[in-house]
Order: C-alpha cells, then structure tokens, then sequence
C-alpha cells in the first residue's frame, strides 16, 4: 500500500502542470529515447532561437551548427537523468552505502609518491553552504538528512524561513552531522549574501581563511539597530557557543531555479539581475576554489517547475558559468522519490571526492615546526656549549695556578743526618752537587723518628791525609 502512495506522491511532483509559471511545457513524453531534435524543440518548448540570431553574427555557419547540436544534446541528457525509470535501484543503493561508510580520506589520490598518512587528514570533512536569501540551503540539509538517515517522516533538524522577504533566515551558522550520529560529514548552514559583492567577499574570505564555528553570529554592516541588538542579545545566552573551528573543505552553492528562470523569460528588473551578478560572482569568488576545483552547484525549488524548464536552467547556468550541467549542476528539488535521492547520492560523491583531493599536505606543516623546534634547541645548545667551554677554561686556569705549589717538594729535614757520621769528621764546605730525581711526594709526609744527636761544642780537627778519598 505505502509503494502505490509513494508512485501516485512522485509523478504527482514530476507531471503536475504548472501552465502560470511558463508558457510551453514539457509532458512527461519527452523523457523518450527516441525524441529527435525538432520533436524535442516542439515539445519541450526549447527556444534558443534569440541566442541563435546573436550568435550567427558573430560566427561561422559550421561553429553555430556545432555549438547547437552539442546544447540540444546536453538538453536531451538533463530529460532523460529525470527519468525514474532509468535508475537502477541497486545501484543507487551500493552508491548510499558508500556515503555511510565514508571516512575523510577515503577518496584520496595518491599522486606524487605521497601517502594518505603524507596529508592533513581533517577528523570531519566540512562542507559549506552558500547562496542568495531564499535559495533554499536550510531545506537542503533537511533533504539530505531524511536520505541518509532514511527516516522520511523525521522532524526537520534546520529552521526553514517561510517569507523571505521579512528577514535572511539563518543569522548563525549552525553546523549539522550528516548521518545524525556520525562524524565524517558536517554541513553548515550560513547567513543568506546580501546584495552589496565586497561585503560577501568579506564574509566568504573570513569563512575559507579562519574557519567555521557552530553558533557564530553573522553580522552586516547595514543591519539595522533593532536587528543587531535583537541578535546579541540572541547570542548572549550560554550554551550556544562552540570554540571549535573548523577548516572548510569544499563548498556547495544554492541557487533557486524559480528566479534564474524569471531572469531568462522575462526582462530582467534590478532585482533579478542582482540576483544573477550575486550568483556569477559569488561562484567566482576565488576564496570559495581549491585550485582548480571550482564549487558545486545545486538547483532548488524544481518541484514548482516543469522538467523542461528545469533543464534549460541547467543548461543556461552551465554556459553561465562555464561548468557541466550534467556532471557539476544538480537539480534537488523538495520531492521523496528516486531521482531526488540520485541526485543528493550524486552530489555528495562529488563534493567529497573533491575535497579529498585537496587536502593539504602535511609536510609543509611539519617542517615549519621541526624548523622552529629545531632552531629552538640549537639555541639552547649553542648556550650550554658556550657556558660549558667557559667553565672548562675557568678549571684549567685554576689548574695552572695551583699546579707549581702543590709540585714544589717539601723540606728534607733529615737529609743531611747521617747515621754513621763520627763525632770527629768535618764535613767540607764545597760538598759535592748530587743529582735529585723528581720524587713523587706523598700528600702526607711519613713521620721520622728523629735522633736527639750530640752535637759538639768544639770544631773537631780534621786529617786531611786520611779522608784523600773523599774529594
């Protein structure tokens, strides 16, 4: 019973005809293989018949068949993607699992003989959601979240503006999980652009340099005194505050299909055509790039269009900005059916492959702190080694200094006694010089007993015959 609710639920999104919105739509007949070019021309209500007379002027027959035959194909292509028919439920559910199984890193290349251990892993690849006030980036991540956590009847996580026209919706940027109970995917919701380019510039460098902060208010300079003091005083309750930033890894831009679509009809009023220059130079912002990877882009509000006109957004958005409708633009309208969740499965391989191909590498971090580190040490090195040589040449002085008074030898107080001397011998005046070796002298001198001698009181006479022998 609930699979016939959910068929009469899709085609009632994909076929129902709203004839106010446009003039010529499509029937649901042209999602057909076997459409040709004018059946598709006078069907679908595709007209590039303006864009063709400006570009006859300026090129050759040959190009402007070329440049036609290549559009009308990607045209056919966008049609026969609405196709639910087309779609491999199997697939699509092997591409699911992925998702949910995906850890940062998990789409790495590995180029230039680096490693993935050779990267700056994040622990939560961050995507970042940008785009015009009433673009529909809050009810995007409500989409997302009922598709992966399979849960259509789930309450909605993010606050969703009704008007808004009375006010930009999201003031602080709020950071969701993606599965609830994961932590691989965040997306964050941000505060609408304004229509003044320098001051998005502004907010768009702040966001990419320093990172994003769940609960961080979004000021502008032309907020009105009310509202900002209505904010910090919002702000002002505790327990909202995160002090964790995160670096943003790739970006998804929303733009409303209703309004590109009235900007290509009708003739453009200045709020239509500032809706144009914020999309072209938001997505240009060169901040919101990692090299050459420009962002994705995701088409809302399709379910109040009909699939032709879903497709010439596409189509036109694609030349607009130089990127693949089919391969870079995604159309996530606000329907439960299979080609909105091959959408959203599509989308998110996307972003995240491309954000794993542009983690940053570790090494440059690394050898900035080794370099630091290292410099530190040396530092503390050179100080030790210059104290160390100091006090060593303080010790060999010391050394020399007291070297010469502890080699001197001590007084021989019994040198001169002999035992055998008689009392009647003279000792000569010249004595011989006998030759003294460097004895090692003992730190304590040996006690002596010493001999109480007679010494004689009177000058014995000496035979000088009898001692020839001695000189």
């Amino acid at each position: 019973m609930g699979g016939g609710t959910s068929i009469t639920y899709e085609d009632s999104c994909l076929d129902e005809d709203f004839s106010f919105l446009s003039s010529s739509l499509a029937p649901r007949d042209t999602l057909s293989l076997q459409n040709k070019d004018n059946r598709v021309n006078e069907k679908s209500g595709l007209d590039f018949g303006e864009v063709s007379e400006e570009r006859k002027e300026t090129s050759s027959s040959a190009d402007f068949v070329v440049s036609e035959r290549k559009r009308l194909s990607i045209y056919q292509e966008i049609l026969q993607s609405y196709d639910e028919l087309k779609i491999d439920s199997k697939n699509l559910k092997e591409a699911k699992e992925k998702i949910l199984r995906y850890r940062p890193g998990t789409w790495t290349e590995k180029v230039g003989g680096l490693k993935l251990c050779d990267y700056d892993v994040p622990e939560t690849t961050c995507l970042l959601l940008v785009g015009p006030s009433g673009s529909g980036k809050s009810s995007l991540i409500n989409r997302i979240s009922k598709v992966l956590d399979d849960d259509k009847f789930a309450p909605e996580r993010a606050q969703i503006s009704y008007n808004s026209l009375i006010g930009d919706g999201t003031y602080f940027l709020r950071e969701f999980m993606i599965p609830r109970e994961s932590n691989s995917i965040c997306l964050y919701d941000t505060r609408s652009l304004s229509d003044n380019s320098h001051e998005n510039s502004k907010m768009l460098k702040n966001w990419m340099t320093k990172g994003v902060r769940h609960g961080e208010l979004v000021v502008r300079s032309r907020d009105t005194r009310r509202l900002s003091k209505s904010l910090k005083c919002k702000a002002g309750k505790k327990g909202f505050f995160s002090s964790k930033r995160r670096k943003v890894n790739f970006v998804i831009c929303i733009v409303n299909g209703l309004s590109v679509l009235n900007a290509m009809e009708n003739d453009r009023s200045d709020l239509e055509e500032r809706y144009i220059e914020a999309i072209v130079s938001t997505f240009n912002c060169p901040y919101l790039s990692f090299k050459d990877d420009k962002p994705v882009l995701v088409l809302t509000h399709g379910d109040v269009l009909s699939l032709s006109d879903r497709a010439r957004v596409r189509v036109y958005l694609g030349e607009l900005l130089g990127i693949p409708p089919t391969k870079q633009i995604f159309d996530i309208p606000d329907c439960d059916d299979l080609v909105t969740e091959s959408a959203i499965i599509g989308m998110l391989r996307y972003t995240l492959e491309h954000a794993d191909r542009n983690f940053p590498q570790k090494s440059n971090v690394i050898m900035n702190k080794v370099h630091k580190i290292s410099l530190s040490l040396f530092m503390i090195l050179l100080i030790l080694g210059i104290g160390f040589g100091i006090g060593l040449e303080q010790n060999k002085f010391m050394h020399q200094y007291h070297a010469p008074q502890a080699q001197t030898p001590q007084p021989e107080t019994c040198s001169r006694i002999v035992q055998d001397m008689r009392p009647n011998v003279d000792v000569p005046e010249n004595e011989p010089k006998i030759e003294r070796r460097n004895l090692k002298v003992p730190n304590k001198e040996p006690k002596i007993k010493r001999r109480n001698l007679k010494v004689p009181t009177k000058e014995p006479k000496i035979e000088w015959h009898k001692i020839r022998h001695i000189w």
